[in-house]
């Protein structure tokens, strides 16, 4: 597939340079003595291992090789991108005959998240995201400091930004890039125009509590943004909010909640918790999709984390068990 996609110019060269590098210390890395079909997923797992382990040998600007003596020489991302070159080597493999079976079914080794969580922990549960909800709205109706300068006041920014990430779960690029004249009333309810990937829109109604903290932080910005300014979110020196700034605003919100339903977020776990929420509560895939901007339903399969109880409740309504109004009697004994 990738082969047949760098001869078909589906795919970039950049991108078929790193797949044969990485295919090529695949092979390396397992002994060029080898056959290829006598691999199984413990040996991929052992090379998997290896690679993360290998030294680092790009040079930062005309420098040293990175150190290695501090967990594993390839970052995250390295290990992940190369784990997805392997699995596209041995598919093509399997298509091609190489190998009879695939041996990254049996495989094991999973990089870990970024950040140290694994995929099934990303989103809140609803008491963590309850917790900093809450924490987000009493920041919205605290008084401003009159101590402070207006463009000081980021109180309700902060606020806005926690609520819209958690509530409607946009990529937090997609957070920034907001302009005031994405959002605008049609029949009495908010919408926000998000600006998604590959120049792509979508509109999205904003719940109602959130549309007056949005309405009162555009009151507060028409103060002291500077003229001409069209961003939603500034920063205290009126300039567009940056991506970084993002994290440091949730933590400032999330040390506003009662430790025992504090746990660390990112923007995307935010993402994650919408997802989650949405659909443990039987909101149409198909709308939950449109709202989080994926072309695929499939996709929604990575946004979709356990939550704790949840097989309980279901097992608990379950529908072929339900009490009906005739009693609960079968119709045929009726008969």
């Amino acid at each position: 597939m990738v082969l047949a996609k760098t001869a078909t110019g589906a795919l970039s060269p950049g991108t078929a340079e790193v797949y044969i590098r990485d295919v090529s210390t695949f092979a390396v890395l397992a002994g060029v003595d080898r056959v290829l079909d006598d691999l199984a997923g413990e040996d991929v797992d052992e090379v998997l291992l290896a690679f993360a382990h290998k030294p680092d040998g790009r040079r930062p600007r005309g420098g040293p090789a990175r150190p290695t003596s501090s967990g594993p020489a390839q970052s995250m991302a390295s290990q992940v991108r190369f784990r997805r070159s392997v699995s596209a080597f041995f598919q093509h493999a399997a298509i091609a005959g190489w190998v009879q079976l695939n041996p990254m079914r049996a495989v094991t080794v999973v990089a870990r998240q970024r950040g140290g969580l694994p995929a099934q922990r990303r989103s809140l549960t609803l008491e963590q995201a309850e917790g900093l909800l809450g924490a987000a709205r009493r920041l919205a109706l605290a008084d401003p400091d009159e101590k402070k300068r207006a463009d000081q006041r980021t109180g309700l920014r902060d606020a806005l930004i926690v609520l819209l990430l958690a509530t409607v779960g946009p990529r937090v690029s997609e957070l920034v890039r907001a302009d005031v004249e994405h959002f605008y009333v049609n029949a009495g309810v908010r919408y926000w125009r998000i600006f998604g990937k590959g120049g792509k829109t979508r509109d999205v109604p904003i719940p109602r509590e959130v549309a007056q903290v949005l309405d009162a932080h555009i009151a507060e910005r028409q103060r002291s943004a500077p003229p001409g300014e069209k961003a939603l979110l500034l920063s205290w020196r009126g300039k567009r909010l940056a991506r970084g700034d993002a994290q440091a605003v949730i933590d400032r919100v999330l040390a506003r909640v009662d430790p025992g339903r504090r746990r660390a977020v990112t923007p995307h776990g935010l993402r994650h918790t919408t997802a989650t929420h949405l659909l443990a509560a039987a909101t149409d895939m198909d709308a939950v999709r449109r709202v989080l901007g994926h072309s695929d339903l499939s996709t929604l399969g990575r946004y979709r984390d356990e939550l704790p109880g949840e097989l309980e409740a279901a097992m608990r309504s379950h529908p072929l068990l339900r009490e009906r109004g005739d009693g609960g009697k079968d119709p045929r004994e009726q008969a």
